[in-house]
């Protein structure tokens, strides 16, 4: 499709995408703390309920198909925001019941969660088919950065401000503040959204037939009569969508798989107090911040030269995560006198630079193949992502236990894990260099109104 939003129609749907990131943050950290701090529940239920709400986003191919069928974006993130917003707000409900009747409580933030992956996954499919539609290919990579980082900068401002309403805690204060959120979240995104996608959607750019109106009504046309399973048939069949899906899932596998025992790993093997091993998360994120705006940038140069193509900082970026993970596993061996913080930062600026990579050659694949297909493209790597992040964390804590239970020392236990999750990281990168060639990295502009090189 034509490629017309400039930078304030990208600001706009970061801020789809900052008031997406405020409900999931209250509803999957802060919720998770007062269940197992204020309520004394098992941390099993949390974890099985945020798990759930990935779950549930393998409906994502279904929801981008659903968008794809009549060739509009914004009813599906206005209507996936309403669901976000009432399944963060009805979990915040659920656990304020669990004070008084547990069993109902759990019940209702079953059917809460449920409702909120629905949410992510109608909103998110579609603000994402919407990025790659309509935002030319040389500012896909700093829109990629934008959106995200805006989408951090909700997290940020959400947990500052919602902290500090929150105490002194009360679960009536608990719900209250959960629905301002939720109604400000969605006043949000329905403002940025008004008007933005237009009555009709764009045509494409590199139409050449004469015919080109028609072309399209016809393809809107066999897209609205497609079943699902068809579609969906048809994008696996593509060899492109199917090595990106499989890309897309080992990468994520073991971009998650580090964050439930690194924090651990860095107070029983490197002798990390709470407050120590709390600020690694700082360093880990600013080194991602980094390795995501040298992605975003890598196609300015002097003389206009490239600094590599999407698929090279893919790769290039899961090979040193997993060169950083065996750094990782170097410290359980060594101990203290590793230069652990510059480790991590390392592996924060690699996950960064492959993951912003990643997200850019997403938009530009999306269209790639038969036409009509975009939502269920970004749904199907949407869906991936989502089930690898839900098995990630899991499989790397339980993969963790099992290592103490069988090695006594735990800075070897971890690094037989952080040795694991290297391989994933190179099986990644050789995925990425099998994926078609995604179009190199041009002169990315930051400055808004600042138009392509």
């Amino acid at each position: 499709m034509k490629a017309d939003f400039g930078w304030p129609a990208i600001l706009r749907l970061g801020l789809v995408q900052a008031a997406l990131g405020a409900v999931v943050v209250l509803t999957t950290s802060t919720l998770n703390r007062v269940m197992v701090v204020e309520l004394a529940l098992p941390a099993m239920l949390p974890g099985g309920l945020v798990a759930l709400h990935y779950v549930l986003q393998v409906l994502r191919p279904r929801m981008g198909h659903g968008s794809d069928r009549g060739q509009r974006r914004t009813p599906w993130i206005v209507g996936g925001m309403a669901m976000l917003g009432a399944g963060g707000f009805g979990a915040a409900c659920a656990t304020a019941w669990m004070a008084s009747d547990p069993v109902a409580g759990i019940v209702a933030a079953v059917l809460a969660f449920a409702v909120l992956g629905v949410g992510v996954s109608a909103a998110g499919t579609s603000l994402l088919v919407l990025l790659a539609q309509r935002v030319a290919a040389s500012q896909r990579a700093a829109a990629a950065t934008t959106v995200w980082l805006m989408m951090i900068g909700g997290f940020v401002v959400t947990a500052g401000i919602a902290g500090a309403l929150l105490d002194p805690f009360s679960p009536a204060r608990l719900v209250a503040v959960s629905g301002v959120v939720s109604l400000v979240a969605f006043a949000v995104a329905c403002a940025a959204m008004a008007g933005l996608e237009g009555r009709v959607g764009a045509r494409r750019a590199d139409a050449v037939s004469p015919d080109a109106d028609a072309d399209a009504d016809a393809t809107a046309t066999r897209a609205e009569a497609t079943r699902f399973r068809d579609a969906l048939v048809q994008v696996w069949a593509e060899p492109a969508a199917r090595r990106f899906t499989l890309f897309v899932f080992v990468s994520m596998l073991a971009y998650s798989a580090q964050d439930l025992i690194l924090e651990p790993f860095a107070g029983s093997a490197m002798g990390f107090t709470p407050g120590e091993s709390t600020s690694l998360s700082g360093t880990q994120h600013a080194g991602v911040l980094l390795g995501m705006a040298a992605a975003a940038l890598a196609g300015r140069g002097r003389n206009g030269r490239r600094f590599g193509s999407l698929r090279t900082w893919q790769v290039g970026g899961c090979l040193v995560s997993a060169a950083a993970l065996l750094g990782l596993v170097a410290a359980g061996v060594v101990g203290a006198s590793w230069p652990f913080k510059a480790n991590v930062f390392l592996l924060g600026a690699a996950n960064g630079a492959f993951s912003i990579a990643a997200i850019a050659s997403m938009m530009a694949l999306a269209g790639e193949g038969r036409a009509s297909r975009e939502g269920v493209r970004m749904g199907l790597w949407g869906a991936a992502q989502a089930v690898a992040f839900g098995l990630g964390g899991l499989a790397g804590a339980a993969a963790s236990d099992l290592a103490r239970l069988f090695i006594g020392t735990p800075g070897l236990a971890y690094a037989t894990v952080f040795a694991a999750e290297a391989a994933l990281f190179v099986v990644a990168a050789g995925l990425a260099g099998k994926v078609g060639g995604a179009p190199a990295v041009r002169a990315v502009p930051l400055g808004i109104g600042e138009k392509p090189a």
